[in-house]
């Protein structure tokens, strides 16, 4: 496990203010199921496919359909459960949320909230180097989401596209333990991280698969510290809702706006509206949608066509023992057994295929410098052709490797390493043959290296007086016997025999 010291949240100040001011966060987020199936029935949940050519008859509430349960949207709830360390509940149940909106035909939604499939977890956020906070995690539940209205195409009239009706989310609801815009943004990225190692949801929220509502109140210093004592929510300030937000930047970005809208309302002397806002990114600012429902406004209800869910402990003990190897647990296994700083194996698994494409480098080759190489030569190389992601790379781990391992035996110098690596990387190839077809093995014959710094030394006499009077000057010598063997000779071959021939 991972050497951590958790640490509580410093009181956040907010400028301008005329009293110092805490913020209490909490978060539900909406993430879809990874699955080529909705959740009541088998209609694609392809992106991008034209407008409600993914639509069942359920899904369309036609009279006389019934909802049939996904067992596999099933599987991924519990799989996500067991990941963020939750009670996985065996019995649960789904319920009707009664709203009307034009683009959820039924006039409901099937949702899970007496009963809901995932219980209490947590999620470990690193705030930098060894300090971590814990988010409790009071929820996970399945339901269904809506469709899409779409307003501009036509000045006169909206559209609705029903695709995205139906396909299954897991709502996944933290307690309100996040204190800042910047936790709230690092919890965020630790969720999706763990949620794309799962595979039960792939992160992209560009899409919309992975979106948040984000509750934001202020309270004074030491009135958190109540809450946590009796879980009485009365400690807190009222809560505004900022609906679906799909981007880290603008999650940070909203929260501090709207911090300091309630601040300034109640330092204002008035009283802050529990409702549900929108934040406009291109003004920077939240603005009101509607005011916040309770649970009885929505008149929740079983659903009568859903049994029971009931599922077996077996079935859960199988999807736990095929869990994958988790963030925390990869990382700390990577800095015991490479030896990597908490940086170079913080970065490394921040994707999983990233961090398996290393480890299959580093498996042939020296873990540090299978490190060194993939986090600055080939991330830096696959951000400057176009901001490519490890899949697209044309260097295979083997090649890489295989220059590593070039390295290591001295057949190249670090320079000529840099070299092969652009050629591997533009024209493919074996670096090993392509370092003997092209000449560029490091010449580690001490007589040649010894005469190209007897020239040297015999062509620059004032340099040579000057090395003397100033050791570090022999750097130069170094550098111009480089230049004349074109970069092959042994550089620590070299440092030694213009050390030993300038007698310093």
């Amino acid at each position: 496990m991972l050497d951590l010291t958790y640490e509580a949240p410093k009181p956040k100040i907010i400028a301008g203010a005329k009293h110092d001011w805490e913020l209490v966060i909490g978060m539900e987020v909406h993430a879809q199921v990874s699955s080529k199936a909705k959740l009541f029935s088998g209609a694609s949940t392809e992106f991008g496919a034209e407008p409600n050519s993914n639509v069942a008859f359920v899904d369309a509430a036609m009279p006389g359909m019934l909802p049939v349960i996904n067992e596999f949207c099933v599987a991924q709830a519990v799989r996500t459960g067991l990941g963020l360390k939750a009670q996985i509940n065996l019995n649960s149940a789904f319920d009707r949320k009664n709203y009307f909106y034009p683009d959820l035909p039924q006039g409901y939604q099937i949702s899970q909230l007496y009963h809901p499939i995932v219980g209490e977890g947590e999620v470990l956020v690193e705030m930098g180097a060894g300090i971590a906070r814990l988010v409790r995690i009071e929820r996970i539940h399945l339901e269904q989401d809506a469709g899409k209205s779409i307003h501009d195409m036509d000045p006169n009239m909206s559209f609705v596209d029903l695709n995205r009706t139906g396909v299954a989310l897991m709502e996944i609801v933290s307690r309100p333990d996040i204190r800042g815009p910047e936790e709230a943004a690092a919890y965020i990225a630790k969720l999706r991280q763990i949620l794309r190692y799962l595979g039960t949801c792939d992160g992209n929220m560009q899409n919309g698969n992975l979106r948040a509502d984000v509750n934001v109140s202020i309270c004074r210093p030491g009135a958190y510290e109540k809450y946590q004592e009796t879980q009485d929510f009365s400690h807190l300030g009222t809560r505004c809702e900022i609906k679906n937000m799909n981007s880290m930047r603008f999650i940070q970005a909203a929260i501090d706006y709207e911090a300091k809208r309630q601040i300034a309302i109640v330092e204002a002397g008035g009283e802050i509206e529990q409702e549900t806002r929108l934040y406009d990114p291109d003004k920077g600012e939240t603005r009101s949608m509607r005011s916040k429902e309770e649970a009885h406004d929505y008149r929740y209800f079983p659903d009568p066509d859903l049994l029971p869910l009931e599922i077996e402990q077996g079935w859960v003990d199988d999807i736990a023992a095929s869990l994958p190897e988790l963030p925390d647990q990869k990382k700390a296994r990577f800095m015991a057994d490479y030896g990597l700083s908490d940086y170079d194996a913080d970065v490394l698994t921040a994707e999983h295929e990233n961090a398996a494409y290393f480890e299959e480098v580093a498996n042939a080759s020296d873990g540090k410098l299978a490190a060194n190489w993939v986090i600055n030569d080939l991330f830096g190389r696959l951000k400057k052709d176009g901001d490519k992601g490890i899949g697209d790379s044309p260097v295979s781990p083997a090649q890489l490797g295989g220059i590593i391992n070039l390295i290591q035996k001295g057949d190249i110098s670090g320079k000529i390493a840099k070299d092969l690596f652009e050629i591997v990387y533009a024209e493919g190839g074996d670096p090993s043959q392509i370092v003997a077809e092209r000449g560029m093995k490091q010449v580690t014959d001490t007589g040649a290296i010894e005469a190209a710094v007897d020239e040297v030394i015999a062509a620059n006499p004032g340099q040579v007086d000057k090395a003397k009077q100033n050791p570090k000057l022999a750097g130069w010598f170094v550098g111009q016997v480089m230049k004349a063997t074109g970069g092959k000779a042994n550089p620590k071959a070299v440092n030694e025999i213009v050390t030993a021939k300038l007698g310093l």
